[in-house]
């Protein structure tokens, strides 16, 4: 025991008595929250990580020199020795977990004295990221970060707990592996005893979690950090948290079932909240049809319509070309919402849907004086009635109307629907929703690069009746993949693996890749399938996300005890840095002269 403690044991935290403990003595250690001098009488909130006491300071009582007692400031880390009180009636706080009671102090030891921090260590401190990551030990002091932590410590140990209870083995895999392509840029790390050979930091376990199921291990998770060098959003970060697992001899149901079961679970623990199972479940045609998003928010309406075959044929050439040249034009009625709309307003959500590579956007108001829009004298009074029809336009509606290729309608009407969403406050708080998005194409095309994709990755199996499509037309072919969405936010997402040989070969022909490059990059799992590999399939959740939605925080940054900025540098511990040329050297690296 440390010498300046001797003696001295702490009997609990500061906010774990309640008024059944009045008349206890005991001896609490914390930080100085606030200090309020009436001169013989000194109130001291004392914080731990639980919570704050009330304790005070005597003159007439106090054991020892009431001169430290006037010294101690916010941030000096003290320890008390007193008896637990009823506070006075005029003085109780009920906004305080421990507002009923306070500890009389009869004994003090400053145990450590804190220069005047940067910014107070309060909820809901308007400090900026730039300060707050600065001193992360300071901000990380706060109750509300504390508390998104210990959310994250609970939600890790419920994991653990259920996968042990329905028979997984929690396995570790290497953080040192070989670099394989897709995905993000790998994070290289140069080899000493290898000169001029790296180790890639792994994105995922993928590759290892795959051999394990070969090797017999058939329910594997760990808990496991994932790296990727890529730019950085509010949900992203340079190194993130995986809560991982692989199972052999499942299909998609098999795999689903158990994280639904998982979900729930923490779901209960976290937050006190039934979460209804089955969940439901939208293919990724289906998803992107109505909600233009493959993580759609369906806690609202403002579905999308397609309007395609009817503006086909229309005097409005915008959209009648569009159409022609392949490209739809789909449109969301916001009901009962053409008062909320001034026509400024309505020019900006023209401006924000140009963001996501959209042209322009169209736009009928149905205002009780009649019809305003700048295209209905492009359309017959038929075909204006039926398109109006087909969106269930009545008296009060705005909708609008996005013309382009697929892909940029979908990007544009999804978001918007989105933005419309937050202007008009339709989402209940503290509402959860919960869905299966299934069925994902195997492939993009790469207009960068020429050729075809692996939409998840490039092991993923297809769907059995998709099989003969590799040849012919992948394009169509869809995967036995599933993301599970929370919110429209991807928090998990998976697969059924490939688990024969032929079939990981055809895949990487369709991906084009010869059998010299796949033997190169992933001829350990090429060899592994050639001995006996049972069907299998996993998921991966992001742990980071969960919290930060379970939490109600905007940034996975607030999740996560040592987060990295937007350049992906640690302001706290200034990394990355320069290293020593010695160092360097060992490595047989030289910096090139543009780098510096």
């Amino acid at each position: 025991m440390s010498e300046q403690l001797m003696g001295w044991k702490r009997t609990d935290y500061c906010a774990s008595f309640s008024v059944a403990d009045i008349g206890k003595s005991v001896t609490l250690m914390g930080w100085v929250q606030t200090r309020r001098d009436l001169g013989a009488l000194i109130f001291v909130d004392l914080r731990d990580r639980s919570g704050l006491m009330q304790v005070v300071f005597d003159a007439s009582k106090f054991k020892g020199d009431f001169s430290a007692v006037e010294s101690i400031r916010s941030e000096f880390v003290i320890a008390v020795k007193g008896e637990i009180v009823k506070r006075a009636e005029e003085t109780i706080n009920e906004k305080m977990q421990t507002g009923w009671i306070e500890v009389k102090v009869d004994e003090l030891k400053v145990l450590s004295k804190a220069q005047t921090p940067p910014f107070e260590i309060e909820d809901g401190s308007k400090v900026r990221d730039e300060v707050r990551l600065k001193y992360r030990y300071l901000d990380l002091r706060r109750p509300e970060l504390q508390k998104v932590l210990m959310m994250r410590h609970q939600i890790a140990q419920v994991t653990r707990e259920y996968l042990n209870k329905n028979g997984f083995l929690e396995i570790e895999t290497p953080m040192l592996i070989k670099s394989t392509p897709e995905g993000a840029r790998d994070y290289l790390v140069p080899s000493r005893v290898h000169p001029g050979s790296f180790y890639a930091l792994p994105q995922s376990p993928q590759i290892f979690k795959q051999i394990l199921m070969v090797a017999g291990y058939d329910k594997y998770y760990q808990i496991t950090k994932c790296f990727r060098d890529e730019d950085l959003r509010a949900d992203r970060q340079p190194e993130f948290t995986q809560i991982d697992m692989e199972l052999s001899f499942v299909e998609p149901d098999d795999v689903m079932n158990v994280n639904e079961g998982l979900i729930k679970t923490i779901f209960k623990s976290a937050l006190d909240v039934d979460i209804k199972t089955p969940l439901k479940r939208i293919t990724y045609k289906e998803a992107m049809e109505r909600y233009g998003s493959d993580k759609p928010d369906t806690r609202f309406g403002l579905e999308l319509v397609n309007v395609s075959d009817l503006v086909k044929d229309t005097e409005f050439k915008v959209f009648a070309s569009i159409v022609e040249k392949g490209g739809s034009v789909r449109a969301i009625n916001v009901k009962g919402a053409v008062e909320a709309f001034a026509r400024r307003e309505i020019d900006a959500l023209v401006d924000f849907v140009k963001i996501y590579g959209a042209k322009g956007m169209a736009w009928i108001s149905m205002k009780e004086d009649g019809i305003q829009s700048p295209i209905t004298k492009f359309f017959t009074d038929d075909q204006l009635n039926a398109l109006l029809k087909r969106v269930d336009a009545e008296t009060g509606d705005i909708i609008f109307f996005v013309g382009d290729t697929e892909k940029v309608v979908f990007d544009s009407l999804g978001n918007l629907r989105l933005k419309l969403a937050e202007k008009l406050e339709l989402i209940e708080p503290k509402t959860y929703d919960l869905l299966w998005v299934t069925e994902f194409p195997m492939f993009e095309y790469s207009e960068e690069e020429k050729r075809y994709t692996a939409m998840h990755h490039p092991f993923t199996a297809p769907m059995d009746e998709d099989l003969e499509l590799f040849e012919t037309a992948p394009e169509k072919m869809r995967a036995k993949a599933y993301d599970m969405v929370l919110n429209g936010n991807e928090i998990g997402g998976g697969s059924i693996r490939i688990h024969s040989n032929e079939v990981q070969q055809m895949m990487f022909k369709a991906l084009g890749y010869n059998e010299t490059y796949a033997t190169e990059r992933f001829g350990y799992l090429l060899e592994a399938l050639k001995y006996g590999t049972p069907p299998h399939g996993g998921l991966a959740f992001g742990l980071d996300r969960i919290v930060m939605l379970l939490a109600g925080r905007d940034s996975i940054k607030d999740t996560i005890a040592f987060p990295k900025v937007q350049n992906a540098s640690c302001l706290m511990s200034e990394a990355p840095a320069p290293v020593e040329p010695k160092q360097l050297k060992e490595l047989y690296l030289r910096i090139a002269e543009s780098a510096k």
